[in-house]
């Protein structure tokens, strides 16, 4: 299951019927995994409100994660793609960031961070204490690996990066996942090592642990959910989903805010056992 979106509320709260389902359904043997576009160090408290045990597909499928930080798959976009796709959007600058598989300090490094801006500035206090400043941003790439690149701020800007990182001579060396939130004016776009979608990971995942594609249901609402609801035997979308999800016919719940998680499991996941 996805996080924002699908098991938080508009409000970015994890309902008590949600969590309560979830919780059951482990109870009942089903594995569960969270699949989020959140770095380990923000969904973590998510995975701790669950009373269950479970992993972690984060940063859009590029790490695997138990809840208790133990990794069990690391893609990381090469150093050399990173630049030059930061060199080639100069213009996204002020949108972009690049985020590094760290323990605690500097995982997000920014040029600048403006802490109260509107769309971004609870995101930018939240996540506070991993955040560091380094200008010019390309010089935070001096050999490590990152995760990705993201860029974050209005669905207008973040569509162009992303219509000028996809006709890039490179683009064959990255993965773009977009999520977006238009009631909001609010987009992400991550730029991950080629071939890392939540999809893949989810199966790669199911792959280690014996799992048939036919025994995956997967929850989800977002663009970056596309990939990991195709590879699942029954997918769902939540009501309140982009509108090219609920194109694909795929069985629907009630939205985020009306508990549809919950719903979702208690229909196809538990009424099936």
């Amino acid at each position: 299951m996805d996080i924002d979106g699908t098991l938080l509320d508009s409000r970015g709260q994890l309902p008590e019927k949600n969590a309560r389902a979830v919780a059951e359904a482990s109870s009942r043997g089903i594995e569960i995994v969270l699949v989020t576009g959140r770095r380990f160090d923000f969904a973590r408290p998510i995975a701790d409100e669950l009373k269950c045990d479970l992993h972690l597909i984060v940063n859009n499928g590029a790490l695997i994660k138990s809840k208790n930080g133990e990794t069990h798959q690391q893609l990381l976009l090469p150093s050399d793609t990173a630049r030059q796709v930061l060199e080639a959007t100069a213009e996204f600058r002020s949108n972009a960031g690049v985020v590094f598989d760290r323990v605690l300090e500097r995982q997000i490094i920014f040029e600048k961070v403006d802490w109260d801006d509107p769309r971004r500035g609870g995101y930018f206090q939240r996540n506070r204490a991993y955040i560091a400043v380094v200008s010019p941003l390309v010089d935070c790439l001096n050999g490590e690996d990152p995760i990705q690149v993201l860029y974050t701020g209005g669905c207008r800007p973040i569509r162009s990066a992303m219509r000028q990182l996809a006709a890039l001579p490179i683009a064959a060396g990255f993965t773009l996942a977009l999520t977006e939130y238009e009631k909001r004016d609010f987009a992400i776009l991550d730029v991950l090592r080629a071939g890392v979608t939540k999809g893949v990971a989810l199966k790669e995942w199911t792959r280690r642990r014996g799992i048939a594609r036919e025994e995956v249901m997967a929850i989800g609402d977002n663009w970056n959910d596309r990939e990991m609801l195709e590879f699942a035997g029954l997918p769902v979308v939540m009501a309140n989903c982009v509108e090219e999800l609920k194109s694909f016919g795929w069985a629907m719940t009630s939205s985020n805010d009306e508990n549809g998680l919950a719903e979702a499991i208690g229909t196809y996941a538990l009424g099936k056992i």
